[in-house]
């Protein structure tokens, strides 16, 4: 415990936690603190200046990150027919229908996302219960309810990220990892800054984007100079 203590105040002890970072100097920063075994996530929080108790003020989206999230995103399509063989061919691990949902009913979710054909929807809806909690639920407005299958499977499997702001008006969304290089972060991190600016509600009033911060799974949240990280989007 002594020497864990000890790599965490060393990594500490090189984030200034009352400054704002340039993005290119945070991502430094971020894999230079990172002191964990294992290969860490990076994740992005974003403050937004929405109050999502409202409906027409609720951002909720996707994008797919250019460099990926460098881990093997296990995919579930609950198709039949052609489109099951679609699935299979685009790179589904896991593709059916009613069986599926009662795997599922028995508590299996060995999967990271669910992908479902329209028409599927009827036979999801029993289980819905189950996966919307877990954020497994397949919804028309992030493109995993979709008869472009391949296209879905695809993406999944390129990196793609959800994203839906939480009660308190926050963002939270995985890009990638600390092996990463710091260009491959840093098109990720803007990929998903410029998804949110374009899901900005009509509604919203005043500043829009109101804090970023980036973190590693181990590490504290290094704040973003946010006029820095707009000028690249």
């Amino acid at each position: 415990m002594a020497k864990s203590a000890k790599k965490h105040s060393e990594a500490m002890s090189k984030i200034d936690r009352t400054k704002v970072y340039p993005l290119g100097s945070a991502l430094d920063v971020v894999k230079q603190a990172a002191y964990a075994k294992f290969d860490e996530t990076v994740d992005v929080a974003v403050k937004l200046g929405v109050d999502p108790r409202h409906a027409d003020q609720m951002v909720r989206g996707a994008v797919v990150l250019p460099n990926g999230l460098g881990k093997n995103v296990r995919v579930l399509v609950f198709a039949k027919g052609e489109k099951e063989k679609e699935a299979l061919d685009a790179g589904a691990d896991y593709v059916g229908s009613d069986d599926l949902v009662a795997k599922i009913q028995e508590g299996w979710f060995d999967f990271d996302t669910a992908i479902a054909t329209p028409d599927m929807m009827g036979v999801v809806g029993k289980i819905g219960k189950l996966l919307g909690p877990r954020g497994l639920m397949p919804n028309p407005k992030v493109g995993t309810v979709t008869f472009e299958v391949s296209r879905a499977v695809k993406e999944s499997k390129a990196g793609k990220v959800e994203f839906r702001v939480e009660k308190a008006g926050i963002i939270h969304a995985p890009v990638g990892k600390v092996s990463f290089d710091a260009e491959m972060l840093k098109g990720n991190v803007l990929a998903l800054v410029e998804a949110l600016v374009k899901a900005k509600p009509s509604a919203a009033k005043g500043t829009y984007i109101k804090k970023i911060s980036l973190s590693s799974t181990m590490g504290a949240g290094i704040n973003l100079d946010i006029s820095d990280v707009s000028s690249q989007i």
